[in-house]
Order: structure tokens, then sequence, then C-alpha cells
């Protein structure tokens, strides 16, 4: 196309008309900034001066100017819950909650924060309450989320079991395994409270919930020794092989029992041997060890001992062999020896511990339940060194 003279025009036009639609946007946020109050920019100041309180009596200020900043509302009564301030984040989102000017979507929300204050505060009926009130609402799953915390927090695992159900529903995922740990709570209750009936039921319920409970599988296990039934015991534990074999050292103390009270103590030994040669494990060392040194003496123990370190060398295994040593040594002979088995059992000490792997926390004894972080099944039953998971 060739070039006309009165496309000149064109450009000072568009121009003028771009100029036109900044002054109108300016104008525009001009006059919304000066509708807000002086105390929303100190506010804004206190927040980039890292000066959290100042900025809150800032808000709080704005809140009661001009009552219709619901965002504003929601912001402070999160950081009130935040702050451990819960009785300040109730009335903010209770005030939220009473207003009749309020629309459905934010009243959701609004009541799905203030069920989150009670919470906090630890008024556990109220927030349950005002969780299940979400149930048809878009807050539906996380409240479900919610209330699953709090059952588990009230050691009230039916209705944990059941919310844990919902979820699966709701979601498409699987809460197999969790539901298995709830019946084995329910179980361990039972068999506290002497009820051992109910107890194999939510173990087997446990089991058929998911086939690899490995825990479902100890405690049936000691049912049935508690019942005397010891080669039962032993075959149910046995089990654990096909589920999950490094949980195996957690029953070898109570197999070797179990072969024991039948009389066959080398038996159980025999059997326990086996499992070191397939799989290597601190704990399953120190029951064979014990085993070896009462049925065989502290040669035959020693030289279990060394065959395993050769096979699999570590710290735990050199202090293992030191206290194997120590029993074939003369008494006047010992202090060096001793020495030196004081120093590694020292260093040591932190290598036979269980890490969470959620949380990172170590402990002494193993747990199905993390202390520190609540989750579930996240203790390796191997001890830290094994797991190269050493603080």
């Amino acid at each position: 196309m060739e070039f006309q003279p009165w496309m000149l025009l064109v450009f000072p036009l568009f121009f003028g008309m771009g100029w036109l639609a900044a002054r109108i946007d300016i104008k525009e946020i001009l006059s919304e900034s000066s509708a807000l109050p002086d105390s929303y920019f100190q506010g804004l100041n206190f927040l980039l001066n890292e000066q959290q309180d100042k900025a809150i009596e800032a808000f709080i200020e704005v809140v009661k100017v001009d009552p219709q900043t619901v965002e504003l509302h929601f912001a402070l009564g999160s950081l009130f819950r935040r702050r451990g301030e819960v009785d300040r984040a109730l009335r903010m989102h209770h005030n939220l909650v009473d207003r009749a000017d309020l629309d459905d979507d934010k009243r959701q929300q609004a009541i799905f924060e203030l069920a989150q204050d009670y919470l906090k505060a630890g008024i556990l009926d109220r927030a349950e309450s005002l969780f299940r009130e979400l149930g048809k609402t878009k807050y539906a799953k996380p409240a479900l989320e919610f209330l699953l915390a709090l059952f588990q927090k009230e050691h009230d695992w039916l209705k944990a079991i059941k919310i844990a159900e919902r979820l699966a529903e709701q979601t498409g995922e699987s809460y197999s395994k969790p539901i298995s740990f709830f019946y084995c709570e329910l179980a361990a209750e039972e068999i506290a409270g002497g009820d051992l009936v109910m107890a194999r039921e939510h173990l087997q319920q446990a089991m058929q919930e998911y086939p690899q409970a490995v825990r479902a599988t100890m405690m049936l296990g000691d049912l049935l020794l508690a019942e005397g039934k010891h080669a039962d015991a032993i075959a149910t534990w046995q089990a654990i092989e096909s589920q999950d074999q490094q949980y195996l050292p957690l029953v070898a103390e109570r197999m070797l029992a179990a072969f024991n009270s039948m009389g066959r103590e080398q038996d159980g030994v025999a059997l326990l041997r086996g499992y070191l040669a397939k799989y290597h494990s601190h704990d399953l060392l120190n029951v064979v060890f014990a085993g070896v040194l009462k049925n065989e003496g502290p040669s035959a123990a020693y030289q279990i001992v060394r065959d395993e370190l050769e096979r699999n060398p570590s710290l735990l295994g050199l202090d293992k062999l030191l206290e194997a040593r120590l029993l074939e040594v003369p008494l006047d002979k010992r202090a060096d020896l001793e020495i030196v088995k004081n120093l590694v059992h020292k260093r040591t000490r932190n290598l036979a511990m269980y890490h969470c792997k959620s949380c990172g926390f170590n402990a002494r004894q193993f747990y199905w339940h993390c202390p520190a972080c609540q989750a579930w099944d996240s203790y390796s039953p191997r001890r830290t060194e094994e797991t190269g998971s050493t603080l």
C-alpha cells in the first residue's frame, strides 16, 4: 500500500488517545488512594520496616475507620492466629461471620478461618462443628484434613477412620496405610483394657485394609504369644519377611524368646542366623550374638561378630566385636582393650539411633508415630549408621 498524506494524522490521534487513557487511570488511582485512611499507608510502612506490632495496630485503625475492608479482616485474623493471639483472631473472624452483607463465598472462608482459630485455641468441639459445616463447600477437602488431624490428636480412632475413608472417596487417593495404623491404635487400647477379642478383630481389619501392615502382624504375633501359642506366634512373625524384611530385627528377640519357651532355643538361633546371612542388621546381630554366646560360648559368639564385620564393616559392628573380644581376654589384660572399647562406644552412640524421614528427629527407640512431627511410619527400622542418616 502506498503512503497517503492523511496517514500523518493517525500517529497524533493514537498518541492523544493513549495520553487520555493514562490520565483517566491516574485520576482513578489517585481517587482510590485518597479514599484510603492514612493508617493504611502507615501500616504498610511499618511492614516494610519489619515493625509487625505497629503495623497491626495501624491496620486495626483502618478496620475501625472502614469496616468494609473484608480482606484486611482476613489478613489480620490469620496473622493473629500465627502469632498465638487466638482471642484476637477469634474476634476478627467472628465479626466477619456475623456480618449480614457478606456473600456466601466470603462467609465460608470466614467459617473456615474461625474453625482453625478454635482448633488453635484447643476448643475442639467447636472446631469440629465448624469444619463439618463446610462439608459441601470448596473448603470440604482441607476441612476434612483438619478433622483427620483433630481426631488423631483426640485419639478418636473410629472417627479418624471414617474421615480417612471420606477423604479417599473425595480425592481418589489411598488412605489404606494410615487407616491400618488407626486400627492398630484401637487394638493397642483394647489390649490394654483386656479385650483381646476386639483387638484381634481390629488387627485383622488392619491387615484387610493394608496387607503389608507389618505392625498389625507384629501385634497379632504378640497376642498369640500371650496365649501361649508359641509356634503360631513364630509363624506369624515369619510372615514379616514377605511383607518387609527390614522389620524382622524388631521381632528377633521375641522370636528367640518364643523358641526358648518351647525348649528349642538352638532352632531359634539357627533361624535368626539365616536371616542375618541374608539381611544385614545391627539389631539382628545383637540378638544372634546373645543366643550364640549362651548356647555355644564366647569364642563362637566372637566369630559370629567377626564374620559379620567382614561382610558389612561398621563402627557399630566394631563396637560389638570389641565387646565379644573382652569376654575372651583374661581380666589382667583387659585394661587397654576396655579403653578402646569405651572410646568406640561413645562414638557409636549417635549411630545407633532411629531416624524420622519426615522431620529428622532421632530417637533411641523405634516409633510407628513420630513424637515430634506426628507422621506415621516415618521411622526406618534400621539404625542411623545403616541408613546413612547420621548427624
